[in-house]
């Protein structure tokens, strides 16, 4: 089975045939599947997922993006739902300076970002990182709240295989999609090379970033064989080892989830 460690089932995109696409997920072996909040009405949509498919769970977060939606009042709300049974990690939380170029906007960002590392920290719950156009000030930030201390995944990894090892140094997971696949992401297979397969974990920031060969089209977690091939032809291992081994790096980390 495949372990979905970052899905966006409540998007738009999913709206008319999430129920048919969700269903079909444990018989084409995939199962659990984290759906990861974004905003405050994503991260609503998301818990209603969790309490509605008994292997869907939910991390709850703002998205750097997002963070128009959050004060002390939503803070507080988020909080509560960190303690959720079926809550299994805060995120998707960090920084995008690609969409947010305005200096006042990165500054509310990494604020906030740093808030919701220290919810995760008094939650006990691990973090998943959206770092884009900014791994400076992200490493700051994760430094500054002692991050070290709070495990997770910078997801979409999108830097450098030095700046990985760095990450992993510190505890975190390098969360690895569709972009593998791709034939301009020599970095990233540079960083699939040289990092240990048991801190990879598999995830597809589904309906984004669908793999070749359906690059462009809507993703959804039906897809990861395609990671799972790539990741193996990378690493020289079996498909069965990557996506057995994935799927202990998943539950390690996302400790609320047993496995039955």
């Amino acid at each position: 089975m495949i372990f979905e460690t970052h899905a966006h089932y409540d998007d738009e995109k999913f709206r008319e045939d999430y129920k048919e696409v969700l269903a079909d997920l444990p018989k084409k072996g995939i199962s659990p599947v984290i759906n990861v909040g974004a905003s405050i009405e994503s991260t609503k949509r998301t818990l209603a997922l969790a309490q509605a498919y008994d292997f869907v769970y939910a991390a709850v977060g703002v998205h750097p993006s997002d963070i128009d939606g959050l004060n002390e009042e939503t803070f507080a709300w988020l909080t509560e739902q960190a303690k959720q049974e079926k809550t299994v990690a805060v995120g998707e939380i960090g920084l995008d300076y690609y969409w947010d170029k305005e200096p006042d906007v990165q500054e509310q960002q990494r604020y906030w970002f740093a808030r919701q590392l220290e919810l995760a920290h008094t939650s006990g719950l691990p973090v998943i990182i959206h770092s884009r156009d900014a791994a400076e000030d992200t490493m700051r930030v994760m430094r500054k709240t002692h991050a070290e201390d709070i495990p997770g995944v910078i997801h979409c990894y999108s830097y450098s295989p030095e700046l990985a090892k760095e990450f992993i140094a510190m505890g975190y997971y390098i969360g690895v999609g569709g972009v593998v696949t791709f034939k301009n992401a020599k970095k990233l297979v540079r960083t699939v090379e040289e990092i240990p397969l048991d801190r990879i974990l598999l995830e597809t920031d589904c309906p984004y970033m669908a793999p070749e060969p359906h690059r462009g089209s809507r993703n959804d977690s039906r897809n990861i064989p395609y990671v799972i091939a790539k990741i193996a032809e990378i690493k020289g291992v079996a498909p069965e080892e990557v996506e057995e081994t994935t799927r202990e790096n998943a539950f390690r980390l996302f400790s609320r989830i047993s496995e039955h």
